[in-house]
């Protein structure tokens, strides 16, 4: 995988002539997935049917290919909503900031206060201390936000960090989970404010209930599907 590229767009656009897209791909929003920075964290610009308006989630490390890609397409986001908030998926903030002066950033209520603490945020561990503006808006379990108009909920899945959260957007069965589940794994709970037991109740009450369809798109390496990681995954398994 090459760092700072852009590796996937999800839901070309249909074809035509042909037969009616399904209800549920008419509703699917345009996803392109940048791998960033040293630690390849998947960072993604979401646009909605129409591709009219688009949002951000996650900003890691050396976002330029990023900003490159919004300003390709004549685009300004309409927030940077942020799975957590560890280094990797915040060190690009003040290059958004820069880029889109004022875009508003969301983080989980727990983690109010990670983005200008590099203790919390890992960032003083790896030895070059990170911090980020002040979030906009704190987010909070079940809250319903639309982006682009577009509906998604937020689920808190804590574990690998305090305020994890995962994005749903229930008509296209899409998840966009940070780093509380990968394919074939999850999130490292040998952090500090990480607990093991925290991740895997998140991951079985929160993830593994959404339908098995559900795409799964992870904070690092390829996507998966609910139901593959209920079939597969050795490290959390369902009740």
């Amino acid at each position: 995988m090459v760092t700072g590229a852009l590796i996937v767009r999800w839901r070309p656009p249909p074809t035509h002539p042909g037969p009616a897209m399904p209800e549920h791909e008419q509703n699917a929003p345009t996803i392109d997935t940048f791998a960033l920075g040293p630690y390849e964290t998947n960072c993604f610009i979401i646009r909605g049917a129409q591709g009219a308006g688009c949002w951000v989630a996650d900003a890691g490390y050396d976002p330029g290919v990023m900003i490159q890609r919004l300003r390709e397409l004549g685009l300004v986001p309409e927030a940077i909503v942020l799975t957590h908030c560890h280094a990797d998926h915040i060190a690009g903030l003040f290059d958004f900031r820069q880029a889109f002066p004022g875009v508003p950033i969301w983080v989980h209520a727990d983690e109010e206060h990670w983005l200008n603490d590099p203790e919390l945020n890992l960032s003083a561990a790896m030895g070059t201390p990170v911090t980020g503006p002040t979030p906009d808006r704190l987010l909070n379990d079940a809250d319903v936000v639309e982006l682009c108009g577009q509906t998604w909920r937020v689920l808190h899945t804590p574990g690998h960090s305090p305020g994890g959260i995962t994005l749903v957007h229930e008509p296209s069965s899409t998840a966009i989970v940070g780093d509380a589940l990968f394919a074939g794994s999850i999130g490292r709970t040998d952090f500090p404010n990480a607990d093991f037991e925290t991740l895997a109740a998140s991951i079985r009450a929160r993830l593994y209930t959404l339908p098995d369809e559900t795409r799964v798109l992870p904070g690092h390496g390829p996507e998966t599907t609910i139901g593959r990681e209920k079939r597969s995954n050795p490290f959390v398994r369902p009740t």
